[in-house]
């Protein structure tokens, strides 16, 4: 008979690949976690992963075992929800992966709310200058700026929001505002470094600097980041002009929307979960949580409000 905490640390090597990550997610040191795989393979007399120096892959055998695996924790999870909601006490741990600057500036003041109304739950929240990867199970929810294509995920567009162009009034004051497109090409840009952004929905600037309007060489680079976080912070202190988030522009008054008439970018939010982990009764909870409280802030996301509006903690 297969032992349960076998069938768990194989799981979480075969997601991680890595055995440093999985060594860490389940409380075990590296060493340790080593000697259990190599012997449950013994106990299988199975070889389940191919080792090599960029990680572990399953064999054959491997992938027929994770089949089986995955379908005795989605069973697993299901009867400890079944017991939590006979008690009327929502429990576990919730892992949300989202992008920075959203993660940063919107999702995680609202969490606070959640987290208030639900003391049981612990939320990991993954905010990342990356998509999170919801095949290799490291998150449960994921909020990405492009609608995921993957078979086997539940997804629903959450939210629209407004980007603008945006400077600080130190640097307008020293260099003057623009009024017309063209005249970006005699302005320093703050940008994503090209090819290391993560979506093409993250590319704002490009349309804006046609050479046919702006002319050649072009509006110089400041500076670029993978992070909104850190343009951001390079905006607000006069490095040159961005395309920001509205919900992370206006909040400060020290910077100006820039071209209003000229520079507006729409984009969404998705919001999508594999479909069993969308069961589970305190990720639907989360779910529903984020749908309303982005809904009752439609007008911090378009800019048209300076401040986010947090829910009650009394549900």
């Amino acid at each position: 008979m297969l032992d349960w905490q076998d069938i768990q640390i194989f799981l979480e090597v075969a997601r991680s690949q890595r055995l440093t990550d999985a060594a860490r997610r389940l409380g075990l040191d590296h060493s340790t976690l080593s000697r259990r795989t190599r012997r449950f393979e013994q106990k299988l007399n199975t070889q389940l992963f191919e080792r090599s120096t960029h990680g572990y892959y399953l064999t054959e055998a491997g992938q027929q075992l994770l089949a089986h695996a995955e379908e005795m924790a989605r069973h697993a999870i299901e009867a400890g929800e079944s017991l939590t909601d006979k008690n009327h006490q929502i429990g576990g741990q919730i892992r949300l992966g989202v992008t920075e600057g959203f993660g940063t500036w919107v999702i995680a003041p609202l969490l606070s709310a959640f987290c208030a109304r639900h003391p049981g739950v612990t939320l990991d929240l993954l905010a990342l200058p990356r998509v999170v990867n919801l095949s290799r199970h490291e998150a449960d929810l994921a909020i990405t700026v492009e609608r995921p294509v993957s078979p086997g995920l539940v997804i629903s567009r959450l939210c629209d929001y407004r980007l603008r162009l945006y400077g600080s009034r130190d640097y307008l004051a020293r260099h003057g505002t623009p009024q017309h497109l063209p005249e970006l090409a005699r302005h320093r840009l703050i940008g994503y470094v090209d090819d290391l952004i993560f979506s093409e929905q993250l590319s704002y600037l490009e349309p804006l600097l046609d050479p046919a309007v702006v002319g050649h060489p072009g509006p110089h680079f400041a500076m670029r980041s993978t992070s909104v976080t850190t343009q951001h912070a390079a905006t607000l202190h006069g490095a040159g002009l961005a395309v920001l988030p509205c919900f992370m522009a206006e909040t400060s008054e020290s910077l100006v929307k820039v071209l209003d008439d000229e520079v507006e970018v729409m984009r969404q939010f998705w919001i999508t979960a594999r479909q069993e982990q969308r069961r589970l009764a305190r990720v639907r909870l989360l779910w529903d949580f984020l749908r309303e409280a982005l809904e009752a802030n439609r007008a911090f996301l378009m800019g048209e409000a300076r401040e986010l509006m947090v829910p009650a903690i009394e549900a």
